[in-house]
């Protein structure tokens, strides 16, 4: 389905007003964009699962987080820094992390497939945080962003902050434009079929269980790439990066933002963190004022923040 000509226009000016931010030379707000833009990535990858293969995760927090660590065991224990080999090394870390979790997982289906990718999300948090070759619960810095150099000269130096967001700008484009011709195509169409009825699907020939590893290999290896711009972004990692908390929260953004639009998650993912911010510097009991807004989008609005986007059009 193609998009609302209001909503790519609101699109376009979103992308154009985020790649304006640096300009203001406002250290956190470049933060807080960049923060933003890497949970749009996050949440549109779990929205490949959820809103269009029908597969709720609640350990999609693996992947992100095992990319991190990855990340940092390269630079602090290899020295690699060039992100020509370290975000690939990474985003393939991430692949087959999901291959082996997703052909495991998926042998399970409805909440017992939610329970078992919750298993293994909370199996790797326990694992990093009692072990102390791996950090512990303290986490790990990284003592070497990427960067890459060319003849002794470095051309991008992801240390810097501008550079950072730049990158993050553009994985963030290059994302969502991958994801709307993955679910354009004849892929995305078999996915949302199957979620409808996988048994129909299965009788006419197509194999299902290929077809959702496929989605939940992709989905991980996005959020491995989230995982990597947080690791670069903050120079730092941690156990709670595969936390249930952190995965339930990238599921509440797709769900606030409407599941099975793409764009919905990331304006989720803009509500919620403009909310949290705002709310904190309102009052000490800001969890409340943001569980009632979730609350009241739940209530109000089934499907989510994009549905007064397709309300709209008639």
């Amino acid at each position: 389905m193609s998009l609302p000509q209001g909503v790519r226009a609101g699109l376009l000016v979103g992308a154009v007003a985020l790649a304006l931010v640096p300009l203001s030379g406002d250290r956190f707000w470049v933060q807080f964009a960049g923060k933003l833009m890497i949970t749009c990535i996050y949440a549109v990858s779990l929205d490949l699962l959820v809103g269009y293969a029908g597969l709720v995760s609640l350990g999609h927090s693996a992947f992100f987080g095992l990319s991190a660590y990855l990340l940092a065991g390269l630079a602090n224990g290899l020295g690699l820094v060039s992100p020509l080999a370290t975000l690939p090394l990474c985003l393939a870390f991430a692949g087959l992390a999901a291959l082996l979790i997703g052909w495991l997982s998926l042998r399970a289906t409805g909440v017992y497939f939610v329970m078992v990718t919750l298993a293994f999300g909370q199996m790797l948090y326990y694992l990093f945080s009692e072990s102390p070759g791996l950090g512990g619960s303290d986490g790990v810095s990284i003592l070497q962003r990427p960067r890459l150099a060319v003849l002794g000269r470095t051309i991008l130096d992801l240390g810097d902050r501008t550079a950072a967001y730049a990158a993050i700008w553009v994985a963030l484009v290059l994302s969502f434009l991958l994801l709307r011709r993955v679910v354009q195509a004849p892929f995305g169409h078999v996915l949302t079929a199957i979620r409808i009825n996988e048994g129909r699907m299965r009788t006419l020939g197509y194999g299902t269980g290929r077809y959702k590893l496929a989605a939940f290999v992709l989905g991980g290896v996005l959020a491995g790439l989230a995982g990597y711009l947080d690791a670069t972004l903050y120079g730092f990692v941690n156990p709670a990066q595969f936390g249930w908390r952190q995965s339930g929260l990238v599921l509440v953004t797709v769900l606030l933002g409407g599941k099975g639009t793409l764009y919905g998650p990331a304006l989720g993912a803009a509500l919620l963190s403009v909310l949290e911010h705002f709310a904190e510097r309102a009052t000490e009991h800001w969890s409340a004022v943001v569980g009632a807004a979730v609350i009241a989008v739940v209530l109000f609005l089934p499907r989510g923040v994009a549905g007064l986007l397709e309300g709209s059009r008639g």
